[in-house]
C-alpha cells in the first residue's frame, strides 16, 4: 500500500487557525459499479437545493474569509466546494466527468466542503500545502493547449517536488496530477475549517471510502486525519 503523508507548512496553519484535513490513499481495484457514483451526484445534487446542512453556509463563508488572507479574491476565484454549489443551484445539476470525480464531487456538494481527488503516482515526492513565493510553475490549458503559470507570491497552493498542483488551495487543479478512473493509486484530500463539525467531516470521509468500495470491490483505503484533532 501506497504511503502518503502531507504536510502543512506552519505559514498555512497560521493562516487558517483549526483547519484539518482528512487524507484517503487508495490502491485501486477494478472498477465494475460506475453506476454508485452516478446516484451519489444526484442525491448530492438535490441535498444542495434542498439547502444542504446546517452548518454549510457557515463553512463556505469561512473559505472565502480565508481566501481573502491571502489575497484572492473568492468571488471570482471561489473554493472548489463554492464553485461546485453555484453551478448545482444555477442548473440543477453537475454534468459527469468520470466516475471518480463524480463521486468526490458528490461528496464535496453534499458536505460543502473541498475535495481534491489526485493521481498520486504522478507526484514527485510528498504534496505539501505552502505559501508560494511565485516562481513554482503550473501546469494547465489554456485555449486547448497546454500552457505553464504561475501563482502569485503569497498565495497558498499545493505543490510537490515538480511544481504546484493545485492554485489558490482549493481552486484549480493542474493538468499532471489529474485524477481519472484508470488511475491505479489515488489520494483525496478533504479540507474543512472549525465552522464544520469534526463529525461531519469524518462522516464525509466514511461516505466517500463507501462509494469507492462499492464501486471497485477490492479496493485498500487507508485513511488519516491531519491538523487539530489528529493526536
Amino acid at each position: 500500500m501506497l504511503s502518503v503523508l502531507p504536510l502543512i507548512d506552519q505559514s498555512v496553519a497560521d493562516l487558517a487557525p483549526g483547519f484539518r484535513a482528512l487524507s484517503i490513499v487508495v490502491k485501486a481495484a477494478p472498477l465494475t459499479n460506475p453506476g454508485v457514483a452516478q446516484a451519489a451526484l444526484d442525491r448530492a445534487c438535490q441535498a444542495v437545493l434542498a439547502s444542504g446542512p446546517a452548518w454549510g453556509e457557515a463553512h463556505l463563508a469561512a473559505w472565502a474569509e480565508t481566501f481573502r488572507k491571502f489575497g484572492a479574491k473568492p468571488q471570482r476565484t471561489p473554493c472548489s466546494a463554492e464553485a461546485l454549489r453555484k453551478r448545482v443551484l444555477r442548473d440543477g445539476s453537475l454534468p459527469n466527468l468520470d466516475p471518480i470525480v463524480d463521486l468526490y464531487n458528490a461528496i464535496s456538494i453534499e458536505y460543502a466542503i473541498p475535495v481534491g481527488g489526485e493521481n498520486i503516482d504522478a507526484y514527485v515526492g510528498t504534496p505539501r500545502l505552502v505559501v508560494a513565493d511565485g516562481s513554482e510553475p503550473f501546469d494547465t490549458m489554456k485555449e486547448g493547449a497546454p500552457a505553464h503559470e504561475y501563482p502569485d507570491a503569497g498565495e497558498v497552493v499545493w505543490r510537490d517536488d515538480k511544481g504546484v498542483t493545485c492554485r489558490r488551495w482549493n481552486w484549480r487543479q493542474g493538468v499532471r496530477t489529474r485524477l481519472g478512473a484508470d488511475a491505479k493509486h489515488m489520494w483525496f484530500i478533504l479540507e474543512s475549517l472549525p465552522a464544520m463539525p469534526l463529525e461531519a467531516l469524518t462522516e464525509a470521509g466514511d461516505k466517500l471510502i463507501e462509494g469507492l468500495q462499492l464501486m471497485m470491490p477490492g479496493v485498500q483505503i487507508e485513511s488519516s486525519l491531519i491538523g487539530p484533532g489528529s493526536h
